[in-house]
């Protein structure tokens, strides 16, 4: 199995030293893809604000503070960067909603299973896919992301990846995620031959065959379109019909 990486460079976005380099020398703030104000209507519709929210690979973004002004109460923040933990918690050590902690999201022990209402994930799983070794690394993050979430639990998933690259990962059975798709354009995003920003709605699920992927006929508006994934933690008694789609040579 190979790589995806049709958005990766020479970088390898697993390390800890790289991360850490980066954090020091850009310091300020830095949201990857969507500003939360992109991602509110499905946050606010999948995620309660009581909910106990896990957000992975939070680097310096300010999502989870935009989140805590929306209302939400409970946001554990990790990053496998401590140069980054520590900037964030200096940062919010007055905010008692926002928590920090430096963490590996390949492995989570420090949270018991089943612990966690929430996880939303923006750029960490595509990070990791770039990473050396990614087939591995990805598959034990995922692993933690559904052994921490509780059963009716939300794994929210932005990424650029779109199902060819990604559902082999998210349709594993052990998971047992039922996933819904949506597709948003990039920020800023003007229609060819337009010259006002696309006023699409996006708000509404994206049909998706048996596999899980997009019909042939589907054409993307933006090439360059984020794809969220929303992967509900189905009950034991409760069939997820999530199509088994596995790992081929060809796609990963």
């Amino acid at each position: 199995m190979h790589r995806d990486t049709s958005s990766c460079n020479t970088y390898n976005y697993g390390d800890a030293q790289y991360w850490d380099a980066r954090y020091v020398q850009e310091g300020g703030s830095f949201d990857w893809y969507q500003r939360y104000t992109a991602l509110r209507p499905f946050v606010r519709k999948y995620v309660p604000t009581s909910s106990r929210v896990l957000m992975v690979g939070c680097g310096n973004a300010v999502m989870s503070e935009d989140m805590v002004k929306d209302g939400y109460e409970d946001i554990m923040n990790i990053d496998i960067s401590s140069v980054a933990i520590d900037m964030m918690g200096r940062k919010y050590e007055n905010t008692p909603q926002l928590k920090y902690m430096q963490m590996d999201v390949r492995n989570m022990s420090f949270f018991p299973d089943e612990s966690v209402d929430s996880v939303i994930d923006k750029g960490t799983l595509d990070s990791l896919m770039c990473s050396t070794d990614a087939p591995i690394n990805s598959a034990q993050m995922l692993t933690e992301v559904s052994r921490v979430l509780k059963p009716g639990g939300i794994y929210m998933l932005i990424t650029y990846g779109d199902p060819t690259v990604r559902m082999p990962h998210l349709s594993r059975p052990v998971y047992k995620w039922k996933t819904v798709l949506y597709i948003i354009p990039r920020p800023g995003f003007v229609r060819p031959g337009s010259f006002s920003l696309t006023t699409k709605s996006y708000s509404e699920p994206v049909p998706t065959t048996e596999e899980g992927l997009l019909p042939a006929d589907f054409v993307l508006e933006d090439p360059d379109s984020h794809f969220i994934y929303v992967c509900k933690k189905m009950d034991e008694t409760e069939p997820s019909n999530m199509p088994i789609f596995p790992l081929t040579n060809n796609v990963f």
